[in-house]
C-alpha cells in the first residue's frame, strides 16, 4: 500500500507540474483534436494494451527514476497525462483503495469534486474508477484512476486532463478507458 501511495503521489506531482505549466494549451488541445488517429500502448507482455491519443508520448525515463513498472505518457504541454504504475497486490479490495484515495485527493484539495467511483468489468477483471475534478493553484483537472489487481500486482491507471470543459475531459478519459484490454 505504501508504493501505491508513493505512485499516486508522484501522479499527483505531474499533476501539480501540469497545472503549474502557464502555456496556453487551448492550441494544443485544438491540435490534438484535429488528429483521431491513436496510438497502441502493450504493457506486460501484452496483458495490459490500451491506445492514447497521438499527442501523448512516453515520457517514462524522463522522471528520474529506474522503476520499470512505471510508466509516464504525456502530451508537450505535460497538462495531459496517463500514468501506469504496477505495484504489490494488496489483500484491500478495490473499493477500498478508491475510497483511500479518494480520501487522500480530499486532503490534498479540500474543494474535491468525485464525479464517479464505480466498479467496471473489462475483459472479465474487476476494476474499479475513481473520476474526480481537481483544484491546484486555480487551474482544474479532471482525473480518472483505474485501480484493478492483474497477476498478482495492483494495476493503477491514472489519466489526468486539463479540465476547462469537464464533458470534454470526461470524453477524452472515457476514450483512453473503453480501449483498456487485459489479458
Amino acid at each position: 500500500m505504501g508504493n501505491l501511495v508513493k505512485y499516486v503521489g508522484i501522479g499527483l506531482l505531474v499533476l501539480g507540474l501540469a497545472a503549474c505549466d502557464n502555456s496556453d494549451s487551448k492550441t494544443t488541445t485544438a491540435a490534438a483534436e484535429s488528429s483521431a488517429s491513436a496510438q497502441p500502448v502493450s504493457l506486460l507482455d501484452g496483458k495490459v494494451s490500451f491506445a492514447l491519443p497521438a499527442d501523448m508520448t512516453d515520457q517514462s525515463g524522463k522522471l528520474g527514476t529506474q522503476a520499470n513498472n512505471m510508466h509516464v505518457y504525456s502530451d508537450a504541454t505535460g497538462q495531459k497525462a496517463v500514468i501506469v504504475i504496477m505495484g504489490d497486490d494488496t489483500p484491500d479490495d478495490l473499493a477500498a483503495l478508491a475510497k483511500r484515495l479518494e480520501d487522500q485527493q480530499r486532503a490534498r484539495d479540500p474543494q474535491l469534486q468525485v464525479v464517479t467511483n464505480k466498479s467496471i468489468e473489462i475483459k472479465g477483471h474487476a476494476l474499479q474508477q475513481l473520476d474526480s475534478i481537481i483544484s491546484a493553484k486555480g487551474q482544474t483537472a479532471y482525473s480518472s484512476v483505474i485501480l484493478g489487481k492483474i497477476d498478482n500486482q495492483l494495476l493503477t491507471m491514472q489519466i489526468t486532463l486539463p479540465a476547462d470543459n469537464q464533458q470534454q475531459a470526461q470524453t477524452a478519459a472515457e476514450n483512453i478507458i473503453n480501449t483498456l484490454t487485459i489479458k
